[in-house]
């Protein structure tokens, strides 16, 4: 399990997490939403993205994670980071990286 924290303290939020602190544009929160819902709310916030961008997407249906690894590859962004991590009430939660492909 991997201890992960997110801060909102400056213009660009960071996501720290094991291998050190990663910096994210946007960020998107699909908890509670099931396939396809988190797919579709990703590919609408990528669009919007400049490129090169990156999106943190937060997520609990455990579908996410194949959903974000073929959306990534089909459409040429990179899935920079996806990490598990439990909530408050134990539950699993799933933190992703998403970066826009370059223009």
């Amino acid at each position: 399990m991997v201890a992960s924290s997110v801060s909102f303290g400056s213009v660009y939020p960071t996501y720290a997490h094991a291998g050190g602190v990663l910096d994210f544009d946007e960020a998107l929160d699909t908890t509670g939403l099931v396939c396809p819902e988190p797919l579709m709310l990703v590919r609408n916030a990528v669009r919007k993205l400049a490129g090169g961008a990156v999106l943190r997407v937060i997520a609990t249906d455990p579908t996410t994670e194949r959903d974000f690894q073929h959306f990534c590859q089909f459409m040429g962004h990179s899935l920079l980071t996806s990490e598990q991590t439990l909530d408050a009430a134990g539950r699993v939660v799933l933190l992703f990286l998403i970066q826009k492909k370059a223009a």
